[in-house]
C-alpha cells in the first residue's frame, strides 16, 4: 500500500463529496488529500514524525501543506524552529521557504472533514496510509501525536492496543524502538481556552529534543 492517497481518493464517500463541493467553490485551493511534509534530507533523514488530526478547511486543505494557513501552524512551526527541527520563517504559505530538519509532518486523516470532525470509519480507512507512512522512515525514533485521535490511530498503526498506550498530555510510551510523545492539539480552541499553553506545548518538544540527542550519543 502506498503511503500517499491518490489526489482524488474515493475511499471515504463523505470526505470525497465534501472536497468536491469545495473544488467548485474554491477552484484555486488544494482541495485534495494533503501529502506528508518531508524534510530536505528525504525519508532516511526522518527521526521525528508529527501526527496531526486532519487538514483544516482554510489551512492545509487550501494550501496543500500540513498546518499551513491556520493558527495551529504558527505555534507548531515556531516550536519546531526553536528546537532545531526546522529552519526558515513560517509565513503560512507553502512557498515560504521553511524547511524541516530530520522531521516530517502528516495527519491521521488526510482529507478535510466537515467541522474538522472525522468519524471512526474515516479514521480507520486512512490508517491504510498512516501505517506505511510510519513504516517508510527507517530511522524514525520519535513521534509526537497531537490529540487523542491522532494518538490512538498511531498506536493502532503499530498494531498495538490503545489501552496499553493511553493518551495524556506530556505522556510518553515506547513501541519497539520508537518513543511516542503525546500532546494536546495545538488548535486555536485549545490555546484560547487555556487547555494548552505555549509553555506546555514547547515542553513536549523539549522532551523530544532531549530524547533524540541522548540516543544519538
Amino acid at each position: 500500500m502506498s503511503a500517499e492517497p491518490s489526489p482524488d481518493c474515493p475511499i471515504c464517500q463523505r470526505l470525497h463529496g465534501f472536497i468536491a463541493e469545495w473544488r467548485l467553490r474554491e477552484p484555486g485551493w488544494h482541495n485534495a488529500p494533503v501529502p506528508t511534509f518531508l524534510p530536505a534530507g528525504g525519508i532516511d533523514s526522518v527521526r521525528l514524525l508529527i501526527v496531526g488530526l486532519a487538514p483544516g478547511l482554510r489551512g492545509a486543505n487550501r494550501t496543500g501543506r500540513p498546518f499551513t494557513g491556520d493558527y495551529a501552524g504558527d505555534l507548531l512551526y515556531n516550536t519546531l524552529n526553536e528546537f532545531g527541527f526546522s529552519r526558515g520563517t513560517f509565513a503560512a504559505r507553502p512557498d515560504d521557504g521553511l524547511v524541516l530538519i530530520n522531521a516530517a509532518i502528516t495527519n491521521a486523516v488526510r482529507c478535510v472533514p466537515p467541522e474538522n470532525k472525522p468519524v471512526g470509519g474515516e479514521i480507520s480507512n486512512c490508517r491504510r496510509f498512516l501505517t506505511p507512512t510510519i513504516a517508510q522512515f527507517a530511522n524514525l525514533r520519535a513521534i509526537v501525536t497531537l490529540g487523542t485521535i491522532a494518538h490512538q490511530s498511531t498506536v493502532r498503526a503499530f498494531g498495538q492496543p490503545v489501552a496499553r498506550h493511553p493518551f495524556s498530555h506530556g505522556g510518553q510510551s515506547d513501541i519497539g524502538n520508537v518513543r511516542i510523545f503525546s500532546s494536546y492539539h495545538c488548535s486555536r480552541y485549545n490555546t484560547n481556552t487555556g487547555r494548552l499553553t505555549t509553555e506546555m506545548f514547547k515542553g513536549v518538544f523539549a522532551d523530544v529534543r532531549r530524547y533524540l540527542d541522548d540516543i544519538a550519543g
